[in-house]
């Protein structure tokens, strides 16, 4: 599985002339680096001196990160499992009538599917985004510059992902749907920008 590579591995497979990865996973893979430094700010905060005030507050942001984590860690295979059911519905044959419909009909399935797939990343790197702002605000001052660093993981992989569900929205027929994903999508950005500005701005109060 691509979560199972190495760093090395992965990257020269997403350099390569090869499909999978691709932008996708890098989204999830960002996404997935912003929940670890938000649980290595936390975990650097649990049990030190000084910091008894907000432990339990830490202990249940590093619950939620390590989840947020796993969940997007999961997405980088899910990236390239649709985006391979996208590939092989091109790929149907299409000498009859029946065939086309059925080829028809499987692209537009697949394409849905492309669409959920990332707009699922999306929706955890907003969560992401939205945590770094308690760890940056509680965490242990020396390694604040990684609550940083994880806000801007984050909000890389939000909107990385937000560019994979409009590619494949712009090919799906039925409009209620694709107007339904761009409204989720255009819903869980909104915000995101200042948001991502005040954190990053609350990090660097601190250096």
């Amino acid at each position: 599985m691509i979560k199972d590579m190495t760093i090395q591995t992965f990257l020269d497979k997403l350099a390569s002339k090869t499909s999978t990865p691709g932008g996708g996973g890098a989204a999830a893979v960002s996404g997935a680096m912003g929940a670890a430094l938000i649980s290595m700010v936390a975990n650097f905060t649990i049990g030190k001196k000084g910091h008894e005030d907000v432990e339990e507050e830490c202990k249940e942001i590093l619950a939620k990160s390590e989840k947020l984590r796993a969940d997007l860690t999961d997405a980088i295979n899910d990236d390239v499992v649709v985006f391979n059911r996208v590939m092989a519905s091109y790929g149907m044959p299409k000498e009859t009538d029946d065939e086309k419909a059925a080829r028809s009909t499987e692209i537009q399935a697949a394409l849905k599917e492309a669409t959920d797939v990332p707009l699922q990343c999306a929706k955890l790197c907003r969560e992401v985004i939205n945590l770094s702002q308690p760890i940056a605000d509680k965490g242990n001052n020396n390694v604040i510059s990684d609550a940083g660093v994880a806000v801007l993981a984050g909000y890389a992989g939000l909107r990385s992902a937000a560019l994979n569900v409009y590619i494949n929205i712009g090919g799906i027929k039925d409009k209620e749907f694709a107007d339904d994903r761009r409204q989720q999508l255009e819903s869980l950005m909104e915000g995101m920008d200042p948001l991502k500005e005040e954190i990053y701005e609350l990090v660097k109060s601190k250096l």
